[in-house]
């Protein structure tokens, strides 16, 4: 009786192993995929990745960074809004950089007036006070000649009536007066003449050298707010008031990289796509005079017919759509670019990732 216990627990024992073994070799049923992949139209269609992208005619997107560094101060545009060329985007804290133009420009009017007070010698009143001391000196040397000359006179009647130091003095005198008077003139024909010349080269070279200190400062003020290159549309405004800014960009920090402070595109009317076909795949492409795409949204089935623009005639690494630069495998791709009209019934945007499929020979 026991053995038959035992045979029967060994059987059921074995039946449930067979069981748990027969369920655990079951594969799960796949799930359905979250959408169709997109299928290739082509007999012989080569597969590419692309990035949406502004219609430009060089080029990609407008990556706008900032030549100077400082905290933003105001921001005058919001993101999607279209501009023109030359509109103000955003300001960044420009206190200090104005301090400097004024400063500059005061001096370069001091030297201009400097300048001009040169230019505008001699001064009537300087003129006056040397013409009178001139005057002063001929009636000094006047009166020295005519007291030597009665001296002389006295000496030549009677050489007892005036002693030989007095006659001597008067003629010193005499002589004193005629320096003094040659001094006056030299005097007088130097504050005619004005300025010297050297010193007007010298004072014009200062004021140019300072009108142009302030017009450089004055165009580095200027760059203080950052304004439209180009017309088009705002895509991307990286930072707010009070972020600080570099010429290195906008810190991001979901990133924690440093981006363009603005991104700016052309008009929705008529994008770009880019896309990068793979460097072993180059030699399938059909004749750029022949060459045909379609584009495809992922996650729906529509797609675009594309028409061929131009190549980028230079194979490079394919970091534009995985940001690795220190990949394992060094893929190249060559950038192909291909333009459609915004679709009406289609949500697309710039920056946005597509499968493209491109005709092949």
């Amino acid at each position: 009786m026991r053995s038959r216990i035992i045979f029967i627990v060994s059987g059921i024992g074995l039946i449930l192993a067979l069981a748990s073994a027969y369920i655990a070799g079951q594969q799960p049923k796949p799930l359905p995929p979250a959408f169709n992949p997109a299928a290739n139209p082509y007999a012989k269609g080569i597969y590419a990745q692309g990035i949406i992208e502004s219609s430009q005619p060089l080029g990609e997107n407008i990556n706008i960074y900032p030549e100077v560094t400082g905290p933003i101060t105001e921001v005058l545009v919001g993101e999607g809004a279209t501009v023109h060329k030359g509109d103000p985007l955003l300001r960044i804290d420009e206190s200090v950089q104005r301090a400097t133009v004024e400063q500059l420009l005061s001096q370069a009017e001091a030297a201009k007036t400097m300048l001009a007070e040169l230019k505008a010698e001699p001064r009537r009143e300087n003129l006056d006070v040397v013409t009178a001391q001139v005057d002063n000196a001929k009636a000094s040397l006047k009166n020295a000649e005519d007291q030597l000359a009665k001296q002389e006179r006295s000496f030549s009647i009677d050489p007892k009536s005036v002693s030989r130091d007095a006659l001597d003095n008067s003629r010193n005198a005499e002589r004193i007066a005629a320096t003094n008077l040659e001094v006056f003139d030299k005097q007088y024909a130097l504050t005619k003449a004005g300025a010297w010349i050297y010193d007007i080269q010298n004072q014009e070279k200062q004021y140019i050298a300072l009108s142009k200190a302030y017009a450089s400062a004055a165009a580095l003020l200027a760059k203080y707010t950052i304004r439209a290159p180009a017309d088009g549309v705002v895509r991307s405004i990286q930072a707010t008031v009070g972020s600080y800014v570099s010429p290195q960009g906008a810190y991001d920090s979901y990133t924690q990289g440093m981006d363009p402070l603005i991104v700016m595109g052309a008009p929705d009317d008529n994008m770009q796509v880019r896309a990068y076909i793979d460097e072993i795949l180059i030699d399938r492409l059909a004749d750029p005079a022949k060459l045909t795409a379609e584009m495809f949204i992922r996650g729906t089935d529509k797609h675009v017919t594309l028409t061929f623009v131009r190549m980028q005639p230079f194979v490079s690494p394919k970091i534009e759509l995985s940001d690795e630069r220190q990949e394992l495998v060094d893929v190249r791709v060559l950038p192909v670019i291909f333009r459609f009209a915004s679709p009406k019934n289609l949500n697309v945007y710039p920056g946005e990732l597509v499968d493209v499929y491109v005709s092949a020979k």
